[in-house]
């Protein structure tokens, strides 16, 4: 009998030949970016702003990962924090289920640091109010500004394996300074994911109000950073099996 996990790799390679399949995924992509379709979802009440694809993507690799800190760059309403901070969770209660162990459901060494330039009081309100909360921290300032580096370091230093996600402001400068702040925290094979890579791919007149755009994005600063990190290898494999995400060329793999 094949393996089922086997059959998934084979089917998934053989993608690079459906033609048609990947064009109506880009075009899908092109059509639902200015309607804003991402924004329409959310994880437990909170909108979480990402592609459902995108969403079951970063379960598989925060289940095939299991960190104990996950780092994210960009806040909005939070949805991103409360997801990653259920998964954690989850981890959590299998660990307990598989030892037998008694656990207190509201405490962790597993959390979820999140960093935003202006988090909305708001939306921190409602973080706050969530209860996956007791998994979250939060900092607010510039994520390339030195100090707000040094305090995400700092923490990344009481944790054993780190995951990563970049998700702030898409201009090339900026991730390209992301990269160089937090892709070293990043544990040997885990990964540093880097959203809204599409940008490159997109019409030129798709964000008109934005300092962001081909040519000026988070795929040129991926592209520009591995020129000098071969410690990090594009994982193309998630995105060929996702054919809809935000971050083609973004699921960064450390393998050393």
């Amino acid at each position: 009998m094949i393996d089922f996990n086997d059959e998934v790799v084979d089917r998934i390679a053989s993608y690079a030949n459906e033609t048609e399949m990947r064009k109506t995924a880009a075009d899908f992509l092109r059509a639902s970016t200015q309607p804003k379709y991402c924004y329409n979802f959310s994880w437990q009440d909170r909108p979480v702003i990402q592609y459902p694809q995108d969403i079951v993507a970063m379960q598989e690799l925060i289940w095939e990962v299991k960190p104990d800190l996950i780092i994210e760059t960009g806040i909005a309403h939070g949805g991103s924090l409360i997801f990653s901070a259920s998964i954690l969770a989850l981890l959590d209660m299998c660990d307990a289920i598989e030892t037998g162990a008694t656990i207190d459901p509201a405490k962790s060494e597993r959390k979820v640091l999140g960093i935003d330039i202006d988090i909305r009081e708001h939306n921190r309100k409602a973080i706050e109010a969530h209860p996956m909360y007791s998994r979250i921290e939060m900092i607010q300032g510039s994520s390339i500004d030195n100090e707000i580096i040094t305090q995400v370091k700092e923490i990344a230093t009481q944790h054993k394996r780190v995951l990563v996600c970049l998700d702030s402001n898409h201009t090339h400068e900026h991730v390209r300074a992301e990269l160089e702040a937090y892709a070293p925290l990043t544990s040997v094979d885990s990964y540093c994911v880097v959203f809204d890579t599409l940008i490159e791919d997109m019409p030129a007149n798709v964000y008109p109000d934005r300092s962001w755009g081909p040519g000026n994005n988070p795929k040129t600063a991926v592209w520009d950073y591995l020129k000098t990190h071969s410690e990090f290898e594009i994982d193309k494999a998630i995105a060929d099996k996702l054919l809809i995400t935000v971050a083609h060329d973004g699921f960064l793999k450390r393998v050393k």
